[in-house]
């Protein structure tokens, strides 16, 4: 048995005004979230006179025959392309050791050479991993070796060591140090950070 209705023509009025106030909803949505085009976006700020581009925030990963050896967070960069460097600023680096661990490097300041993948990071230099912190203002990185290298003076501190040099090289690869010029240690038993 078929349902009669008694006023079709009540039910389309009904819907079509649902429609109507549905659709208006969604527009009255649309008008509200989106942006002004009167408001300038906020454009990262470029210190760089020749840069081509400026980005606001990056994220980068380095990998090698499918292993993840790194991954670069930046607030900013600026691509100077008569140099193919990136100028990077509040930068954060993990490096990943073959024995599972993570290194991580933090600095105001770094390059990337992005045909080579090579690092330079200045101003407040801090490498971490879960058994020392290294500091220094200068610091490198050669990406085709692994290794990370000061030749500014360095300071490393442990659990119950200090450690300062005048330089120092460390291969990611072996994970082992190598400390150059005027090198001073501080053992203590009840030394802390």
């Amino acid at each position: 048995m078929k349902a009669q209705y008694k006023n079709p023509r009540k039910i389309k009025i009904l819907l079509l005004a649902t429609i109507l106030v549905t659709l208006g909803g969604v527009i009255g949505i649309y008008i509200g979230f989106r942006q002004d085009p009167k408001v300038p976006q906020p454009v990262p700020e470029s210190v760089e006179p020749d840069a081509t581009l400026s980005i606001g925030k990056i994220n980068q990963t380095a990998t090698r025959k499918g292993k993840k050896e790194w991954i670069l967070e930046a607030s900013s960069g600026h691509y100077i392309a008569k140099t193919d460097e990136m100028v990077l600023r509040d930068l954060t680096v993990i490096f990943f050791l073959e024995d599972n661990s993570e290194v991580t490097l933090a600095a105001d300041r770094g390059i990337l050479k992005t045909g080579s993948s090579d690092i330079t990071v200045s101003g407040n230099v801090v490498v971490n991993n879960k058994d020392y912190k290294l500091l220094t203002e200068k610091l490198n990185y050669a990406h085709e070796q692994r290794v990370l290298y000061s030749s500014a003076p360095v300071r490393i501190t442990g659990a119950s060591t200090q450690l300062v040099a005048d330089s120092l090289s460390f291969d990611l690869n072996s994970n082992k140090i190598t400390m150059e010029g005027r090198v001073e240690a501080i053992i203590a038993k009840d030394f802390k950070l």
